[in-house]
């Protein structure tokens, strides 16, 4: 292939779905003048090989959508749900194949190949995501091609794929965003490079109000990225990042009766805050060895602070209203108005997290027995250490982190005051083994593999409930993860593909807590399945169809008050669908309409042993579609109207349908969103204006009951311009 269109052809090459805008894509590479860059992601070079399902969202797919954060880029893939109890995107939760979604610590997540998760292993919560803007590309893999990766293998995994440094003088862009709800969005990249290397720097900042009152929010997103070419067969790449988020996004959900009288207000979000502060690196190494192998050595460092304050511990504990708990005394703390809650104090959970880690690995070409094969091999050192510290107090002085900091157990001081409850260490050190070889045999691509996972995990406790004490357990586990896989390509432009691979999540150590005392809840195992087919063969449709099945030996949980228990079997079956038909390629006309869709019908996942055998899993939900007809103009002008459609879904492993005082059990209805966008940019301009808009019939519904009702996303829309050079 000639380089001159590699981001095109990767485009087509990467999603067949995409071959319906390939004149859209060549136009706008020749008015943009795009310099040859190389985009390279998680899946391999031969995407007819990969013996298990996938997906990719490209850069114009992305545009053609315009979604306000990646929680609505991720829709319309087939088996993903996303929860949206935060705006934005903030908090996401993002459950794949009927698997729990809360805060996305079953699916791995990734920037560059390298997890976005606070601790990948200790604590694998998702707080943030690469933004729009920075996003090359979306990859979202499901098979057995997972092994490659981890520690996350149980559900699936997403990797955002970032702009490539340019390598033809000096390019760039710049954007505004203005939306409904107080909302701003500016965007700032410029770069330089040449045939030595480059450098390119990317300012994003958003701000606005949450879905709820007093919820405002405000996000800065910062990245330095530089390419050394040190010979023509080596090269450095260098990726540093600033993330920082300042939000009065609360935690806390709301009582039955708090959320029946306004389902909007939350009643301490002018002194709840959560802020999150994230500094990384990363460094690349490519060394290609020959024509037929190539060396690439990553390494990584991460640096997070996160610290939450929040005034209510538990929704509707007064009747299905909240109760300000921490208060002076003589204010009555049931009274739950904003006035009481400016002289009333909460509590704060300051978190750090650090970790780095070094992975080389090898891809090369061989022949052995006689088939042309393409090979992995890899290892990857990882280390963790989070520390997890509370204090509490009962005044408005409480509401200072500094002030609990500098008069906790301080003579004079009370401790309904200031109080220091809880200084938790956790350390990880994991060694992952990985390889993987392709035998091509005619139409076959045969995929066998193994990853084996060595983890040592230690966590000591200094203080608990308010008390100073030691309490020190190490928990040690190794497990070996077999993949195999089987693609046929013996029909143009499709391809039959199966496989199966042992999938795994390693023991959490932020789960297994219980004040002064720590549990270990075993590691999930699971047992995954595939069987699918993915088609381009007729002119203008393309079209995806997997069967999936996955069975755990013993999932864990979350019980009421955050506790965690390993539930014994479960299983999730399913099938997905996707496809897309373009009218315009069909009948070869300029003019484009469209139609674009997904559906995942998840009819099993049930506990299979147990207390709750025979019950439905925790925010699974049956039925998810997605649907969009669109219109492309040879001018340059594209709409598109949108569905987006989620069946009902239970909140609790007891299937509950009448709901509590608190909110937290009960089922949460089945609801159908409407979104659209819209874009324009005229031949040979630099200039495309668009806009977006979510939820238009401002329906009201219900996201999630994890610690509380929570409301979904009311109407949003959005404007923008942008400008390329």
């Amino acid at each position: 292939m000639k380089k001159k269109s590699v981001l095109v052809a990767t485009m087509l090459a990467l999603n067949p779905a995409m071959e319906v805008f390939s004149e859209e894509s060549a136009r706008l590479e020749k008015s943009l003048d795009i310099s040859p860059v190389e985009v390279r992601g998680i899946l391999p070079d031969r995407l007819e090989s990969v013996p298990g399902s996938y997906y990719l969202l490209d850069k114009k797919d992305l545009d053609l959508r315009r979604p306000f954060s990646v929680q609505e880029a991720l829709n319309n893939v087939p088996g993903v749900n996303v929860v949206g109890e935060n705006s934005f995107g903030l908090g996401l939760n993002i459950g794949i194949r009927g698997l729990n979604p809360r805060r996305t610590s079953r699916t791995l997540v990734m920037e560059d190949g390298v997890p976005l998760q606070l601790g990948p292993y200790g604590d694998p919560s998702l707080h943030l995501t690469t933004p729009m803007e920075r996003i090359q590309r979306i990859e979202v893999v499901k098979g057995s091609g997972q092994i490659l990766y981890g520690p996350q293998t149980v559900g699936g995994m997403i990797n955002f794929v970032t702009r490539p440094v340019p390598t033809n003088g000096f390019q760039g862009a710049v954007q505004a965003m203005l939306g409904n709800n107080d909302f701003t969005g500016l965007y700032a990249n410029a770069g330089y490079g040449n045939e030595r290397g480059g450098v390119m720097l990317d300012v994003n900042q958003k701000k606005g109000d949450g879905i709820r009152k007093n919820h405002d929010f405000d996000v800065l997103d910062m990245t330095l990225k530089g390419q050394l070419n040190l010979t023509d067969s080596q090269k450095l790449i260098a990726k540093v990042g600033y993330y920082k988020e300042e939000s009065h996004v609360s935690e806390t959900g709301l009582g039955a009766a708090e959320y029946a009288l306004d389902k909007y207000q939350a009643p301490t979000g002018n002194n709840d805050f959560f802020e999150l502060e994230r500094k990384s690196g990363q460094l690349t190494h490519i060394f290609d060895i020959s024509d037929t192998a190539r060396l690439t050595t990553n390494a990584y460092y991460v640096d997070v602070f996160r610290s939450s304050f929040r005034q209510i511990d538990t929704p509707g504990s007064n009747a299905g209203f909240s109760q300000l708990e921490r208060c002076p005394a003589g204010l009555p703390s049931g009274n739950n108005n904003l006035a009481n809650a400016d002289q009333c104090g909460g509590r704060h959970r300051p978190r750090d997290f650090q970790y780095w880690g070094i992975e080389p690995r090898l891809d090369f070409q061989h022949s052995l027995f006689g088939l042309q094969s393409e090979a992995v091999i890899g290892f990857r050192y990882h280390e963790e250490d989070q520390r997890r510290r509370q204090w509490r107090g009962n005044d408005a002085r409480a509401q200072s982190l500094s002030f609990l900091k500098a008069n906790a157990e301080q003579p004079g001081i009370a401790s309904a005051v200031a109080d220091f409850r809880e200084d938790i260490r956790i350390a990880v050190e994991a060694k992952s083994y990985y390889f993987q070889n392709t035998f091509y045999a005619g139409d076959f691509a045969i995929t066998p593999g193994v990853r084996y996972e060595d983890i040592k995990q230690r966590t000591t406790i200094f203080q608990a409930g308010g008390n100073a004490v030691f309490n020190s357990q190490s928990n040690h586990q190794s497990k070996v993860l077999p993949g195999l896989g089987l693609a046929w390509n013996g029909i143009t432009n499709t391809t039959v593909f199966g496989g199966v691979h042992k999938g795994f999540a390693p023991p959490r150590a932020s789960r297994d807590l219980d004040g002064a005392n720590i549990s270990q809840t075993r590691a999930e195992e699971s047992t995954n399945y595939e069987l699918g087919l993915r088609s381009a063969y007729f002119k203008g449709v393309s079209f995806e169809s997997t069967l999936f099945k996955t069975k755990f030996d013993d999932i864990v949980i979350e019980q009421p008050a955050g506790r965690f228990i390993n539930a014994g079997e479960t299983e999730q079956a399913g099938i997905e669908l996707a496809g897309k038909v373009d009218f315009g390629t069909i009948f070869d006309s300029a003019h484009h309409f469209y139609l674009l869709g997904s559906y995942t019908n998840v009819f099993t996942a049930d506990f299979e042993k147990g207390a709750d055998k025979g019950n439905r899993l925790q925010y699974a939900p049956k039925h998810m579609a997605s649907m969009s007809v669109g219109y492309l103009h040879p001018v340059g002008f594209d709409v598109r109207i949108g569905a987006d459609y989620v069946s009902e879904q239970f909140s609790d492993s007891a299937n509950t349908r009448v709901e509590n005082a608190a909110g937290t059990t009960g089922t949460i209805p089945a609801y159908t969103l409407f979104n659209m966008s819209a874009n324009y940019r005229p031949v040979g301009s630099r200039v495309t204006y668009f806009m977006s808009g979510y939820n238009l019939t401002d329906r009201e519904y219900l996201a999630s009951r994890v610690d509380g009702k929570v409301a979904g996303r009311p109407r949003q829309v959005f404007v923008g311009i942008r400008y390329d050079f």
